[in-house]
């Protein structure tokens, strides 16, 4: 009896052992995969800093070792978009030389050339669309790359984009289209840029009365020479009828 027990508690000693060394185990294998992602967290957030930076040997350093050249920090921004914020060039070239999708948005639906666009970075914008972006593209919002630009006064952007077939039609979720905010911003120049590229005249709403609410004497003069008068639905907002 007592051997046996004895057997049993040797037994029973060692399935313990065991067991604990098997949770030591683990243990020590979390800590190295808890290792790994950090370490590979600063490599993605280095990444992301070389190419905000303009340091193109660096960012394609990271990108020979491995990594991935669409990864994004927290607010959904990748190296494109970071790189077309700051107005990198040859960055963006080779980037995109390099597989980054063009078109890839952040969490607010936000692309390169919207970026870009709402930056000013004209050379960066042209860069982007030459490759293939999409210059209609809407953020969550209902925001073009045009809109931004507009919004901003960003008036050789506006016109390479209305070059490069953008839609000055397009509305925002809140109806406000290109010429919507370069008038209430009192961008003139914008204003009368979009005013000429408007042949077919799709969008609707008196531009005109909002000027005058606004006591914007330019830009109502803008409209009415533009033949917009007090009796003509005119350019303002997307009629949501037609």
């Amino acid at each position: 009896m007592a051997h046996a027990a004895s057997q049993l508690k040797k037994k029973a000693d060692e399935n313990l052992a065991a067991a604990e060394e098997e949770k030591e185990k683990e243990r020590k294998r979390a800590r190295k995969r808890s290792r790994e992602v950090k370490k590979k967290t600063d490599v993605n957030a280095c990444y992301l800093r070389a190419a905000r930076a303009g340091n193109l040997e660096k960012a394609l350093d990271y990108l020979k070792n491995g990594v991935d050249i669409n990864i994004c920090n927290q607010n959904g921004l990748n190296a494109l978009h970071l790189a077309s914020k700051e107005g990198h060039v040859e960055v963006v070239a080779e980037l995109i030389k390099q597989g980054a999708n063009v078109d890839a948005a952040t969490k607010k639906g936000n692309t390169a050339l919207h970026i870009a666009s709402l930056a000013g970075q004209s050379e960066v914008v042209k860069e982007l669309v030459t490759n293939g972006a999409n210059v209609n593209a809407q953020s969550q919002n209902g925001f073009t790359p045009l809109y931004m630009a507009a919004q901003e006064n960003h008036l050789e952007v506006v016109q390479f984009l209305l070059d490069n077939g953008s839609s000055q039609s397009i509305a925002t979720e809140d109806g406000f289209t290109p010429l919507a905010v370069a008038l209430q911003q009192g961008h003139d120049q914008v204003v009368s840029l979009l005013l000429e590229n408007d042949t077919k005249g799709k969008v609707r709403l008196p531009a005109l009365h909002i000027a005058a609410r606004k006591d914007d004497t330019k830009a109502a003069a803008l409209l009415l020479q533009n033949d917009h008068n007090a009796d003509v639905e005119s350019k303002m907002m997307v009629n949501r009828t037609t």
